[in-house]
């Protein structure tokens, strides 16, 4: 791993996800996790701060970034939960099956290299009963947004950590193995619209 990657990615996402839109739309769908959580590509912890502690055991963080992780962990402290942060040793979420009660993942889906597979893993540690939680920005619906989401993919993916504009999220949640249960989506106000319309909501297994 080089040093951008290491040392300048992890702070250049934590600024890029961490903007006031971006952050209302945490505001909205984090405190909607419950029990034991599995956080998607926990990242710097932005949203460790809209859980609902009352509902909330425990929240189990995986990230393949050590650096994130040590950012994350400052938002940590003085937490009313426990929160453990857990690599990405291989291909496989490192958790038992039926571990967890509820899976958030946001803006994490655009980034995952085979997200199909990780929705998989996500469904096999998810109990019987729990949902996912997600929030992520993708495909646009409107034609000549789409054409720029194209051109630019290839130079956003480069500088952007691996994270593409252009994925088409229900389509991809649902080859993950769920259903949607319930889901929004718009462009996000303040925001550039390659990179703005979003989509949010609950979904369970098949």
């Amino acid at each position: 791993m080089g040093v951008y990657d290491k040392y300048i990615l992890p702070r250049f996402i934590n600024c890029a996800c961490s903007t006031k839109p971006m952050m209302k739309q945490r505001e909205k769908v984090v405190p909607k996790a419950e029990g034991v959580v599995l956080e998607i590509g926990i990242g710097t912890g932005l949203n460790l701060p809209y859980y609902d502690a009352a509902k909330v055991d425990k929240v189990i963080g995986l990230d393949p970034s050590e650096e994130s992780w040590k950012l994350a962990g400052e938002r940590a402290r003085g937490l009313d939960f426990e929160v453990e942060f857990i690599g990405l040793p291989g291909e496989q979420i490192p958790l038992e099956d039926n571990a967890v009660d509820s899976v958030l993942v946001t803006y994490s889906l655009c980034t995952i290299p085979d997200p199909v597979a990780a929705l998989e893993g996500m469904a096999r540690v998810l109990r019987p009963g729990g949902c996912i939680i997600f929030c992520e920005h993708g495909k646009a619906p409107d034609a000549g947004v789409q054409r720029w989401q194209e051109r630019l993919n290839p130079l956003w993916s480069a500088m952007a950590g691996g994270c593409n504009l252009n994925r088409d999220i229900p389509a991809i949640v649902a080859q993950g193995g769920f259903s949607i249960q319930n889901m929004e989506n718009s462009y996000i106000p303040g925001t550039p619209r390659i990179a703005g319309y979003n989509y949010w909501g609950t979904a369970t297994t098949h």
